[in-house]
């Protein structure tokens, strides 16, 4: 009886901990017209010191004189239940650009165009993936940034 009792707690105190390890479980599939797409970080010592950028966007065709963005915006939600963050662009807005005159027989290129305004950058956290549903079609690009080792002290003024 003894043995049987001892294998029934081993057995339930291993069942959180494997649902735990699968955070997976918490991001449901995207739904109709979308992709998700997931990101997972490899530990750091500090992970306070790194940000993640989140870029997203689409390669398309233009002309190469003029700089081009797309209108959206990714927002941040947070998952009932489980309290971990996704990130959700439902559209991709139109591409608006400069005006500037170009010579028409120059040849196109291919470029990424991302969305507009400032960098998106989320905290660095290896234990939980990074998961961004965007429509199809849509491109998800990352970068990490750090933070200098060294910090300065800002002078009287």
């Amino acid at each position: 009886m003894k043995m049987w009792t001892t294998a029934l707690l081993l057995f339930l105190c291993a069942v959180p901990a494997g649902l735990a390890g699968d955070n997976m479980k918490a991001f449901p599939p995207a739904g109709a017209g979308m992709v998700r797409h997931v990101l997972h970080l490899p530990p750091q010592a500090d992970e306070a010191g790194f940000k993640v950028e989140l870029i997203v966007g689409r390669t398309v065709e233009i002309d190469a004189g003029n700089r081009y963005f797309f209108g959206g915006r990714i927002e941040e939600e947070t998952i009932k239940g489980w309290g971990f963050p996704r990130f959700v662009m439902s559209k991709l807005g139109p591409m608006a650009g400069t005006l500037m005159a170009v010579d028409p027989n120059l040849p196109k290129v291919v470029r990424f165009i991302t969305l507009g305004g400032e960098p998106y950058l989320i905290r660095y956290n290896s234990r939980l993936p990074v998961v961004v549903y965007v429509p199809e079609g849509v491109e998800v690009r990352y970068r990490i940034w750090t933070a200098g080792a060294e910090s300065m002290p800002i002078g009287k003024g």
